[in-house]
């Protein structure tokens, strides 16, 4: 790999960062792909400057021949595409090589979900440790309340500061994809979990005076300084366990799907729970609707007002 080359890179990841607000994980995403990228170029004698569509097609050979799925090749390429698009804008080309490599269309994947009965199986058992675990049964009360209750992606949950609680405790002011703030409701149960969470907060602030507390909602001695995705998705998991729900069928990802299909279900406005969601684009937000009755599905269908149009 060439210092211009990572130069351009490195460029590309901080335009990514700070003018558009994406996360530190998907960063580390782009900066792996890029990475890979680069290399089969430099082992081709090129370079992200010189490469071409045949280069470019003989990447795509090369993915498939690895092993790589459709779904991975093709996030790999939107990430090409990106920095191509910046370094035609940045003129360090003056033309856009990606343009004429096409990716076949992938199916939408239907979102996973789980039913009402099992969400309740989780909150059961969350009841049941409270007498052998209370501190740790309290907070992913807490968590599981706002996750299932507000539909929160689990970056924006576990990351949320004390400041998010606004004055009268019955909102949350989140801060989701590219730095764009909304407001969630909570529930009064959500409510409940909440304040029973803040009169023990402090048992799990880092004991050591060379760490501060943050100001996190979730704190913890990562070093972030708040509860980590990947911790909160083990806990729900060795909660699925006890709750005798495959752990495989679990992960905040799939509560936050939960959210949505159960809402829609119950009669709620797609318009509503796209809000809520934080989608910028409400066909994100219909492909929810697999999950409703026919009955409820022909009533969204004829009377949503996107359809009227």
């Amino acid at each position: 790999m060439t210092m211009n080359d990572g130069h351009i890179l490195e460029q590309f990841l901080e335009m990514m960062m700070v003018e558009r607000g994406v996360a530190a994980y998907t960063i580390d995403a782009y900066r792996k792909d890029l990475s890979d990228y680069q290399q089969f170029l430099h082992e081709q004698g090129s370079n992200v400057t010189d490469v071409d569509a045949r280069l470019l097609m003989l990447w795509h050979e090369d993915a498939k021949l690895r092993g790589h799925q459709s779904s991975s090749i093709a996030r790999k390429f939107s990430a090409i595409r990106q920095l191509h698009k910046f370094m035609l804008i940045e003129q360090w080309r003056d033309d856009n090589p990606t343009k004429l490599l096409k990716m076949p269309k992938l199916g939408r994947k239907l979102p996973k979900t789980i039913s009402d009965k099992e969400m309740q199986n989780l909150f059961d058992v969350l009841d049941n440790m409270q007498k052998h675990q209370p501190h740790d049964a309290i907070r992913l009360t807490c968590l599981l309340e706002i996750l299932y209750g507000s539909g929160l992606r689990v970056s924006e949950l576990v990351s949320l500061p004390l400041s998010a609680i606004l004055s009268d405790a019955k909102l949350l002011r989140v801060m989701g994809k590219g730095n764009k703030e909304r407001i969630v409701p909570l529930s009064d149960l959500a409510l409940q979990a909440l304040q029973a969470w803040l009169s023990i907060r402090g048992h799990y602030l880092p004991k050591n005076n060379d760490q501060e507390d943050k100001g996190f909602l979730f704190p913890s001695k990562s070093k972030q300084g708040h509860l980590t995705r990947q911790r909160f998705g083990q806990m729900l998991k060795e909660l699925a366990v006890l709750a005798n729900i495959p752990p495989t069928k679990i992960s905040p990802h799939v509560v936050r799907h939960a959210f949505a299909s159960h809402l829609l279900n119950n009669g709620a406005g797609l318009l509503s729970v796209q809000k809520m969601l934080g989608h910028a684009d409400i066909t994100t937000t219909q492909i929810y609707t697999h999950i409703l009755s026919d009955e409820l599905k022909k009533f969204v269908l004829q009377n949503h007002p996107l359809n009227k149009m």
